[in-house]
């Protein structure tokens, strides 16, 4: 289950983190994220937000996707899908 998809062809570090303070009011901060190393993710907007919250920041090794399977398989399927389509 995915608490917010935001889909474009790129997306910036204050997108990412305006949508995790939206999930944030809604459903609490989360302990961790799990991320990968695009830089939208290795921004420092995305740490000061994590700091501020106290949110732990877990980056995959690159070129490991695997340390990430659950991710990269959601992904997939949802790819696959129109919009407006289930998984």
């Amino acid at each position: 289950m995915a608490l917010a998809i935001e889909a474009d062809t790129s997306l910036s570090a204050h997108r990412v983190v305006r949508v995790l303070e939206e999930l944030r009011v809604i459903h609490g901060a989360p302990q961790a994220l799990r991320l990968d190393n695009g830089p939208e993710f290795r921004s420092l907007a995305l740490d000061e937000w994590a700091r501020k919250h106290g949110v732990e920041l877990h980056f995959t090794q690159p070129g490991k996707p695997t340390q990430n399977g659950h991710i990269e398989s959601f992904n997939g399927k949802l790819s696959g899908c129109p919009l407006g389509g289930s998984a």
